[in-house]
C-alpha cells in the first residue's frame, strides 16, 4: 500500500517481451482506476540450462547474472507501461522466490493481482514448476486476474459475465463484476448454471425456480449502486464449466468467486474455478470470499 493509502494494481511480469497482454491489461486497469501500478518480477533458483557457456560456476555469480537479467526485464516492462499509459505511477520490484508465493504476499496490499497464462494444459498448469495462476488464485488476499487471451469486443454493448451460485463467494464476485462493468461502461450478464444431480430431482421446475430466486437475491440491490450498468440475469441448465466457458466467448471478462484463503481445503481451487481457468476464452477475474 502506498503512503497515500492507495492499494496498487500488481502485475507479475513475464520475461518474454512478446507476451505483453497481461501487462497491457494491468496498465489500462491502473489508468482507469487511477491507481499506482507495481511491476513484480520473481526469480527462483536457476533452471536447468540457465548457465551459459563461459559463465562463472559459482552460485554468487549466477545470482548476480539473474539479478542483472531481472532488472533488465523490469526496465523494459516499465518502458512499455510508460509508452502505453504515461500517467500511471509505476514502481518495480525484483524478488526472490517462486512467483506464485511472491505475488500472493503482494496481494495483501493490492487492489488486484494480474498474471498471464498460456494454455499449458491441465497437467502442466497443476504441477509444472512454472505454474503461477492456480496456486496464486487459491491463496491471494485480493482478486486475481488471469489473462489467457485479450479482451473481446466482438459484441455490442461489451459485457462481463459473472457466475452465480447463491453462495457468499459468488456475492463477492457479483460486487466486483458490477465494479468492473461500471468502469468500462459495459453490461453485465449474471449466470446461474443448474447442473442436474446424478440421481435426478422430483420436481425440476421447482429446482429451477429456486435457482432463479437465489440469483435474484444475489444481484438485488447492486443495480442501485451502479445504475449505469445494464444487467441481464438468467438460469441455464448444463455443466457450470461448459456453460461459463461458452458464455466467455464474447465477453470482456469472466468473473468467478473462490473460497479465499484458508487451510488444506483451500490448497487448490474448486473444480469450477479450475475448469474455467483452463478453458475460458477471455480474461478470468477470480474473487476470493474473505471469511
Amino acid at each position: 500500500m502506498r503512503a497515500d493509502g492507495r492499494k496498487p494494481i500488481v502485475i507479475g511480469v513475464d520475461p518474454d517481451p512478446d507476451k505483453r497482454t497481461a501487462l497491457a491489461w494491468a496498465a489500462d486497469e491502473a489508468d482507469r482506476r487511477r491507481l499506482p501500478l507495481t511491476l513484480v518480477y520473481a526469480q527462483g533458483e536457476p533452471v536447468p540450462g540457465f548457465r551459459r557457456e563461459g559463465s562463472p560456476p559459482s552460485w554468487e555469480k549466477w545470482r548476480e547474472e539473474l539479478h542483472t537479467a531481472g532488472n533488465d526485464v523490469l526496465e523494459r516492462a516499465a518502458a512499455f507501461v510508460e509508452s502505453r499509459c504515461p500517467g500511471v505511477d509505476t514502481s518495480t520490484v525484483l524478488a526472490e522466490g517462486h512467483p506464485a508465493w511472491v505475488l500472493a504476499e503482494h496481494s495483501h496490499h493490492a487492489t488486484q493481482v494480474v498474471v498471464g497464462s498460456w494454455h499449458l494444459g491441465a497437467v502442466r498448469e497443476l504441477f509444472g514448476s512454472a505454474a503461477v495462476a492456480l496456486p496464486l488464485a487459491a491463496h491471494a488476499a485480493c482478486p486475481v486476474v488471469v489473462l489467457r487471451e485479450a479482451e473481446h469486443t466482438t459484441q455490442q454493448p461489451p459485457y462481463f459475465v459473472v457466475g452465480v451460485d447463491g453462495s457468499p463467494r459468488s456475492a463477492a464476485a457479483v460486487d466486483f463484476a458490477f465494479e468492473e462493468a461500471s468502469l468500462r461502461g459495459a453490461a453485465l450478464r449474471a449466470l446461474y448454471v443448474w447442473h442436474t444431480p446424478l440421481l435426478g430431482v422430483l420436481d425440476e421446475d421447482a429446482a429451477l425456480g429456486e435457482c432463479r430466486r437465489l440469483l435474484s437475491e444475489t444481484v438485488a440491490g447492486r443495480t442501485a449502486a451502479h445504475p449505469a450498468v445494464e444487467l441481464h440475469h438468467e438460469v441455464v441448465k448444463g455443466h457450470p464449466v461448459q456453460e461459463l466457458t461458452k458464455a466467455s466467448a464474447h465477453a470482456l471478462g469472466l468473473v468467478v468467486g473462490t473460497r479465499g484463503r484458508g487451510g488444506f481445503s483451500d490448497m487448490l481451487l474448486g473444480s469450477v474455478s479450475q475448469g474455467v481457468l483452463h478453458h475460458a476464452h477471455c480474461p478470468i477475474l477470480m474473487v476470493p470470499h474473505k471469511r
